[in-house]
């Protein structure tokens, strides 16, 4: 089960470009409890979509 910990999208739907769209993802904050990311269309540079990861940078990189 720890290879579904963690997905990262490639494609999402994006409403000004009116279909899937390559994207790319962009950290926005570091939470105590986690990281919340920004899907950005790579087309027109339209917010997306977002997620939350459960674990923080600190126990990645620190």
């Amino acid at each position: 089960m720890d290879q579904f910990e963690d997905l990262n999208a490639t494609y999402l739907y994006c409403n000004q470009c009116g279909g899937s769209m390559p994207v790319k993802e962009k950290l926005l904050l570091i939470l105590p409890d986690g990281c919340m990311y920004e899907y950005f269309c790579t087309h027109c540079g339209s917010v997306v979509g977002d997620k939350k990861t459960k674990s923080g940078l600190k126990e990645k990189f620190f």
